[in-house]
């Protein structure tokens, strides 16, 4: 494991244990990075405090509900006044409202796409856009946020959030254009399905999970432990020619015909 000693990282999305950005607090935290977590309100606050223990440095928590811009303006202000940069965030929000879950896609209503597009995907723009400046201090670093096939391929009650997320994958292209020159990577991992807080809105979820045990090259399901595996890759510097990419992390799934 790269040492990440004197680093300093953002990491966005943790609800609870299981959650795929706890998996990569908890291996950057090993590494050695000083971590900065944020929470949605105070109910997740709690969530968060409870495992906070587990971690080796105490981390700065700090309140963020993306979908509005000036807590995300706030976030980093106050994170200005606070360390001398940042060496790397983590983008783990996502949300899409439970009936455009289960309903036929074609029945999303204009208020669900709207919420489903602007936290899951148009909240990696502003994250990225606040971070940059501190980002830029340290002579650049790493973004990564969280996808799934769903962007690409047609899963049952998925719906709106597939759709969301093929903007957020758009939106990582875009954004490594835009950073590069600050050599700033903005990459994204597309992880197979994981039992975590988001995934418990899909109905069906568990024969999506045999499915990818049946068919993944490596005939099983991936935990948060192989997610965040590749996540500590991406923001090392083992990983500083890649950006721009989408990085499947789900078993062997996305390859196979049949």
């Amino acid at each position: 494991m790269s040492d990440f000693s004197g680093r300093t990282g953002l990491i966005v999305g943790v609800a609870n244990k299981r959650s795929i950005a706890w998996a990569i607090a908890q291996q950057a935290d090993a590494a050695g990075a000083r971590l900065v977590l944020t929470y949605q309100n105070e109910r997740l606050k709690e969530n968060v405090e409870e495992l906070v223990p587990q971690l080796t440095t105490p981390p700065i928590l700090l309140p963020c509900d993306v979908s509005r811009d000036e807590d995300i303006s706030h976030l980093f202000a106050t994170l200005d006044g606070q360390i001398d940069g940042l060496d790397f965030v983590v983008h783990g929000a996502a949300f899409a409202p439970r009936e455009a879950l289960s309903a036929p896609f074609i029945e999303t209503s204009r208020e669900a796409f709207r919420t489903a597009l602007d936290i899951s995907a148009y909240s990696l723009v502003a994250m990225a856009r606040g971070a940059a400046p501190l980002l830029a201090k340290k002579g650049g670093g790493s973004i990564i946020t969280l996808s799934y096939l769903g962007a690409d391929r047609v899963f049952p009650n998925y719906n709106v959030m597939g759709v969301a997320k093929a903007a957020l994958e758009s939106s990582v292209r875009y954004l490594a254009s835009d950073l590069g020159a600050q050599n700033i990577r903005v990459n994204t991992i597309s992880a197979g399905p994981i039992k975590t807080l988001a995934a418990s809105g899909v109905s069906g979820f568990s024969g999506i999970l045999q499915v990818y045990r049946d068919r993944a090259a490596l005939k099983r399901n991936i935990d948060t432990g192989d997610v965040a595996g590749a996540a500590m890759f991406l923001l090392s510097d083992w990983s500083r020619g890649v950006t721009g990419e989408v990085i499947y992390v789900d078993g062997g799934y996305r390859p196979m015909g049949m």
